[in-house]
Order: C-alpha cells, then sequence, then structure tokens
C-alpha cells in the first residue's frame, strides 16, 4: 500500500487548471499502468480551461465558487455543449468515453474536483479491440 498525502503530491500548473497527480503512469505519486487519480483546481490564476475530452472519467466536487460545467457531443469538435450546470460540493459527474465537456467559473470563483479514469494503456486496450 501506498498512502499519500495530498498536501504532499506538487500543483503543477496547466493550461486552464492546476493539478496533483497522485496515481498514474507519469510522474504521480504513486505509479499504476491501470488507473489514473488526481486533483485538478480551476481558477483564474491558470486561465480558462478548453474543452476536452478522453477516456470514461468520474469526477468528484470538492468545492466550486460560482464554478459549472457544459458538456455534451461526441463528435470531432466541441460543438454540441449544453447549457451551464451549476456545481456544487459532493456532486459526481459521470462522463462517458469521448464526451466533450469543460469546467469554466464566473469571475473570481474556482472549481476544485478529484478526478478518476483508466490510464492510456486501458483505453487503448479497449479501443483497439
Amino acid at each position: 500500500m501506498n498512502l499519500i498525502r495530498r498536501q504532499n503530491v506538487p500543483l503543477r500548473p496547466l493550461p486552464g487548471r492546476a493539478i496533483q497527480l497522485v496515481v498514474g503512469q507519469q510522474n504521480a505519486a504513486s505509479s499504476s499502468e491501470l488507473i489514473t487519480m488526481g486533483f485538478a483546481h480551476y481558477s483564474s490564476e491558470y486561465g480558462p480551461m478548453s474543452p476536452h475530452r478522453h477516456a470514461e472519467e468520474i469526477v468528484l466536487v470538492l468545492e466550486s465558487d460560482r464554478g459549472y460545467v457544459r458538456y455534451g457531443g461526441f463528435g470531432d469538435q466541441p460543438t454540441e455543449l449544453g447549457e451551464r450546470v451549476p456545481l456544487e460540493p459532493d456532486m459526481i459527474l459521470h462522463f462517458p468515453e469521448n464526451e466533450w465537456h469543460v469546467f469554466e467559473y464566473d469571475e473570481g470563483g474556482h472549481i476544485t474536483i478529484a478526478f478518476f479514469y483508466p490510464s492510456a494503456n486501458v483505453y487503448s486496450a479497449q479501443t483497439s479491440k
């Protein structure tokens, strides 16, 4: 067992967010070939996030101040994102594989989430079947 304390996991600034990668394949606090888990923080400090899609994902909302999510569509472009869904702590979001989504916030707001999804190896193996 690896015991990891969140406060000991480095915060990595990325475009649109900062993440703490707890479990995963590259640069995570604990290595796994099967799952990825971490925390993400969205605020004006990191700029706006672009809509994205990836493997199936589960998100637990930890904090939200004027934050929301928009989601929808499975095509090559994020053209079908729906209305804002306001986020509240303890909401659980389950995004199907390849569904476009984006986390946003009104001026002065922020969002903090925990995220869980299969590693790239698992995702690649399933899509090649």
